[in-house]
């Protein structure tokens, strides 16, 4: 009996390598087109449990000066980084400074009166009807990329809007006005500047050393690679296509695919320096609206379902760069990708690393197996 526990313990790990190995092959697989010393690329991590298993870059940071990608690269996350404004607003909710069902001109006395009041809890669920103010400055003749966009243009924008998509609560309609107002109002009630203020409550006590804000796009940034987009036509190659833009919350997080992974961790594993398990609950607590029906959308995380396994997850893009941020938790998964080409599709280039690391998925309960991910049963609302 004995002898067997001992070749079981030499055959485990020398299992346990070969898939890990097998697993780094197939993520090969997926970024090989990406792979090459004359276009930019991606970088990404995989850890299960906390131990990170995979770290790979593919592709060129700066296609100027010669240098590679890898997994160090400090890139931007679009999107993806509303889940850092809704946890800050969070964590000044869990401080009692404010509460997310406050009406928004609490704090934003520059919103218009729209009659009822917009919460705080809309703007991050994109149930607010407040206008993309991205889109305006568009119509106005100043599109995003055109002039050095500032949260002082956000709130210009907003103030002069007098009215609303819809009314607060009824429709779900994705708007980055809500991210760069919540990062406002965390100034406001904080007192010190947004990105102070994460660096201090949430990327310092987490050991996310690489990970700020795009606050300043004058600031000279190590390690962070070049966005580029295809150029198109029969030249071909690539264009410089970086975000020239001071507005942050909704997007313009710069980090690296392992400060990615500590941050899935936390949610995975909650530290009680940042919020603890109120943060995540609170986080992944999916928005309904007015009629009842739950949405997808909790506080910038998506949760849903993904080849039958739940996934808490985000995607990004801004100007040429793209990322995707999914954990799925049942399997203690977690998947960072970072990109600096505007033709990559990171959710898709993700979700097959996530599917080459997980093993198939349990067939859905007979209960469920009609129904759509919005309609299947999630985990409880506090």
């Amino acid at each position: 009996m004995r002898r067997s526990v001992f070749v079981l313990a030499l055959i485990l790990p020398v299992a346990a390598r070969a898939q890990a190995v097998d697993s780094a092959a197939a993520v090969d697989r997926v970024f090989a087109r990406y792979a090459t010393a004359d276009g930019p690329g991606c970088a990404v991590g995989v850890a299960r449990d906390g131990r990170t298993l995979i770290e790979r870059a593919y592709g060129m940071a700066n296609l100027e000066y010669d240098v590679a990608n890898t997994p160090a690269t400090v890139f931007e996350t679009g999107s993806v980084a509303k889940q850092f404004t809704a946890a800050a607003l969070v964590l000044l909710a869990l401080d009692g400074r404010l509460s997310l069902d406050d009406p928004a001109r609490k704090y934003l006395p520059e919103l218009p009166d729209y009659g009822v009041p917009v919460t705080v809890r809309q703007m991050l669920n994109h149930t607010s009807g407040l206008r993309d103010w991205g889109s305006v400055a568009a119509a106005a003749g100043w599109p995003r990329g055109t002039r050095v966009h500032t949260h002082a243009h956000v709130l210009d924008i907003v103030s002069r809007q007098r009215s609303l998509n819809f009314p607060p609560g009824s429709e779900h309609d994705y708007s980055n006005t809500g991210y760069n107002l919540g990062a406002v109002i965390v100034e406001r009630v904080s007192g010190e500047p947004f990105a102070e203020f994460t660096r201090r409550r949430i990327f310092e006590p987490l050991g996310m050393r690489h990970t700020g804000w795009r606050d300043d796009f004058t600031r000279t940034v190590k390690g962070r690679s070049t966005a580029y987009s295809p150029r198109g036509g029969d030249s071909g190659g690539f264009r410089l296509d970086m975000p020239f833009e001071n507005v942050h919350g909704q997007g313009g997080l710069l980090t690296t695919v392992g400060d990615l992974l500590r941050w899935n961790e936390h949610l995975a594993r909650p530290s009680e320096a940042v919020g603890g398990r109120a943060l995540v609950d609170s986080m992944e607590r999916q928005g309904r609206l007015t009629s009842g029906r739950r949405i997808e959308y909790a506080l910038g995380l998506y949760v849903r379902s993904h080849g039958g396994r739940r996934e808490v997850s985000h995607s990004g893009s801004t100007a040429g760069y793209r990322a995707f941020l999914a954990r799925y938790p049942e399997q203690r998964l977690s998947v960072a990708l970072l990109c600096n080409r505007g033709d990559a599709n990171p959710t898709a280039l993700a979700r097959r690393v996530a599917d080459a690391s997980l093993p198939a998925a349990p067939a859905l309960h007979p209960a469920f197996a009609g129904m759509d991910a919005e309609s299947r049963p999630a985990p409880a609302e506090l």
